[in-house]
């Protein structure tokens, strides 16, 4: 991926020593315009920066993981597709503050991530982490959450009322809720997965504010009962017609 024009890989050290020349700059610097920008925490593969970007051109996406052979698919897939709204940039989101200004960032996903039930200070929509991404949106940036754990949709709730962040839309069961499959439609090929064994898909979407300090709540959550086993196999999503997420919130 080294030879991908679409691709920052960053070691620590570099961006210790030198900075991210971008940062900032995104839109003149590699997009060349104006166009809200998107980033996908975790994106492993990179099924929802493609897909979205395929769904929505007057948006810029980036897809953000440490893990190089994942991301690998996204990028080489965006690349032959000739797609100018998407990049990947290959570092720890705990350091993703180093590639972007504050609020250069309009909107966040979180697709499927690790729900952290014994460390849930690591998780990605732990209280530090809310707190990273808030620098980074614009105002009234949002962040959109879909996760097959009934603990993480359990425990995102909590965090977002023990911070009194607003919650714009939430479901516990996202395609009993949209059974026509048009509403947030890109699906991996680990969410099928689940949807075949009958484990419902949860969806929460909400903005992400300054605040002065943020509380780590301290509620009892049931773990999930099943085992996460393949979390990270991901495929490339099909084509398809995805309608636009405030098309949901307004509902």
């Amino acid at each position: 991926m080294a030879a991908y024009p679409h691709v920052f890989q960053y070691p620590f050290d570099k961006l210790r020593e030198e900075g991210f020349d971008m940062k900032g700059r995104w839109g003149e610097g590699f997009f060349k315009n104006t166009r809200p920008i998107v980033l996908e925490l975790g994106c492993g593969k990179g099924e929802y920066t493609v897909g979205l970007g395929q769904r929505f051109p007057e948006r810029n996406f980036i897809g953000v993981d440490i893990k190089g052979a994942r991301m690998w698919s996204g990028a080489k897939a965006s690349l032959e597709a000739g797609m100018n709204n998407v990049a990947f940039v290959r570092t720890h989101i705990e350091w993703i503050d180093a590639f972007f200004a504050p609020g250069e960032v309009e909107e966040i996903w979180i697709t499927f991530p690790d729900p952290q039930m014994k460390k849930r200070t690591k998780g990605l929509t732990s209280a530090s982490f809310l707190r990273l991404y808030s620098r980074l949106l614009a105002p009234g940036g949002i962040v959109h959450l879909k996760t097959d754990s009934r603990f993480l949709y359990a425990y995102t709730l909590e965090v977002l009322r023990a911070n009194d962040l607003p919650v714009l839309f939430h479901t516990a069961d996202l395609y009993l809720s949209y059974p026509a499959g048009e509403i947030l439609s890109i699906r991996t090929f680990y969410e099928q997965q689940w949807l075949q064994r009958g484990l419902p898909i949860r969806y929460i979407c909400f903005q992400c504010e300054e605040r002065s300090s943020w509380i780590e709540p301290d509620a009892e959550i049931e773990p999930d009962d099943y085992r996460s086993f393949g979390r990270q196999a991901r495929s490339m999503p099909a084509s398809g017609n995805m309608t636009n997420v405030n098309n949901l919130i307004n509902k």
